[in-house]
């Protein structure tokens, strides 16, 4: 898939106090590896997030949480049938998330965080363990450091966002 943008709106205070736009333009910070899906992460704080000014530069690398902090990022899911299946796995290892026991889905992974997932458009299956429910443009998930699955069915891309907050083990979620 072509990478297409989101567009990242960023205020703060000029020097005078007064509220002011800072930057406006597309996301900096993008995945460039072919065998995952786009990911644009726009803001995170917590150790994940870079030096200087700019939290997300391009280039910057992220996890999937941040610890002691939020990252929100924006994902392009593919169709299922357009992975690497075993490429995936390997990425997910490297993040120390994948499911390594019998997951019924090549996408099974856990993660200390918690996570609100949103549909801006298409479809996607959220499967869990047990279970596994349709979404839609506008349905909202709450993934509360749970085993869990994205299975994109329809053929056509899926555009989400994630809102990921890092929780100690054992945190009320």
């Amino acid at each position: 898939m072509r990478p297409r943008s989101v567009r990242r709106i960023v205020t703060g205070e000029n020097e005078h106090g007064k509220s002011v736009f800072v930057s406006d333009g597309p996301a900096p910070n993008h995945t460039t590896d072919p065998a995952t899906p786009l990911a644009q992460v726009l803001w995170a704080t917590g150790e994940a997030a870079a030096s200087g000014a700019d939290p997300a530069p391009a280039g910057h690398a992220f996890g999937f949480h941040s610890k002691d902090g939020s990252l929100l990022r924006v994902v392009d899911f593919p169709p299922d049938e357009n992975y690497d299946v075993s490429h995936l796995a390997r990425f997910l290892d490297e993040h120390g998330v994948r499911d390594k026991g019998e997951a019924r889905h090549f996408w099974f992974h856990k993660t200390q965080s918690l996570d609100y997932a949103i549909v801006l458009e298409g479809e996607i299956y959220a499967l869990m363990d047990e279970g596994e429910t349709l979404m839609r443009s506008g349905d909202i998930l709450i993934q509360r450091a749970t085993n869990h699955s994205w299975s994109n069915r329809s053929g056509k891309p899926c555009r989400m966002a994630f809102v990921l907050l890092d929780l100690e083990p054992g945190a009320k979620t």
